[in-house]
This record gives structure tokens, sequence and C-alpha cells, in this order.
């Protein structure tokens, strides 16, 4: 969270995130100006605009500065979630709410997770984090994400946890996903971080 436009501005250029959620109406540098220096400065991450400025020409000038969504106050908690998953899953070009690799089936918007196995497909109970970092790990599946990263995404930057907390998420999550076989599912690249593996291509998909 940003306290004023200059910050906002210095922390959506210097970090990469998948969604932006910007306020018009900020102190120090106002939304509009944020956003359009944003993208003169090359950063492609997708904006949503939450304002109170209602009018037609309001959410055509956010758009044309580079918006990708315009939504307008009074808001519905449950709408703003909905599009904010949209445009997650645009930033990893992926349509559908469900994502799976190999086993593995989790639904971004009911933040459901479901594991394939012999006796048919069982859902896993996670925390919140360790949906989080399941879900960071889907998105770029076939990816290694190392621990400084995942902690970012994971953690605000105040926060006064190490980057081993990461490594404590990780051994967690295998053991739900898989007890007898931890490392089935979310591999470790030794020195640069984790994985999870894209499903192999089947021949009748070629």
């Amino acid at each position: 969270m940003a306290k004023d436009g200059r910050e906002g501005l210095w922390l959506g250029t210097e970090n990469e995130y998948d969604v932006i959620v910007l306020d018009l109406m900020l102190p120090e540098i106002d939304g509009l100006t944020v956003l359009h220096t944003l993208r003169e400065r090359g950063k492609s991450t997708h904006v949503l605009i939450l304002s109170a400025r209602d009018l037609v020409e309001d959410r055509i000038r956010g758009l044309r500065n580079g918006a990708d969504d315009y939504l307008v106050k009074p808001f519905s908690f449950d709408e703003l979630c909905a599009r904010l998953e949209a445009l997650v899953r645009r930033t990893y070009q992926a349509k559908n709410p469900v994502i799976r690799a190999g086993p593995l089936e989790l639904n971004t918007s009911s933040r459901k997770v479901t594991l394939a196995g012999g006796d048919g497909p069982r859902e896993v109970h996670l925390t919140p984090r360790e949906y989080s970092l399941l879900e960071i790990l889907m998105l770029r599946a076939g990816e290694v994400l190392g621990r400084r990263e995942l902690w970012e995404r994971l953690y605000d930057f105040d926060s006064e946890t190490g980057s081993n907390v990461v490594d404590v998420l990780v051994y967690s999550l295998r053991k739900k996903l898989d007890p007898d076989d931890p490392q089935s599912l979310i591999k470790t690249r030794r020195g640069q971080g984790y994985l999870i593996e894209k499903e192999p291509i089947e021949k009748e998909d070629l």
C-alpha cells in the first residue's frame, strides 16, 4: 500500500506486480499522472483504476492513459475481486479460472484446490498463505522461482519475516499435497528455487 502518488509511482517503477489498484485522488502526485508515468517508463503491469469519478469522460481518460479496467466507487467487493482475478489471468495469458498442472487443479475464483488420485480427486485444504504460494507456482508452471521473489510476492516489504519462511511454507504445502513423496509435485532446484513442472502435452493435443 502506498500513502500517496509519489510512493505509489516509486513502488510501481521499482517492483513487479500482477495488478496495481490505483486511486485517482492521491496526494503529492495524482493517479492519472502516476499511470501515465508508469506507461512512459515501459511498465506494462495491469492497472485497475478505483475512483469516485463516474463520468464517461473520466473513464475514457483513464483507459486512454493506459488503464486496463475502471471501477467506480461505491463498488461491490466481490466485483472488485472478480475483476482482479480476470486481470491476473490476463497477465499469465490464462482465460480459464481453472489452472491445471499434472494432477493438480486450482480454481482461482473459488480458491479450491483438488488433487487427482487413484480413488478419484480429493480437495486439499490450504491456509491462505499456502494457497497463494501454490497459485504463484502454478500460474508460472515450468519456471524456477527463487526464494527472494516468492517472499516478495507473499509478504509486505515491512515484514520482519526472513526468506526462510518460504522454505517452511513449501515444506507444509508438500506434506499436504503428497505426504508419501513430498517432492513429487513441487521440485527443488538447488541454489535456484522451486518450480511446478508443466503438464506434459499429450499426443492428441498436438
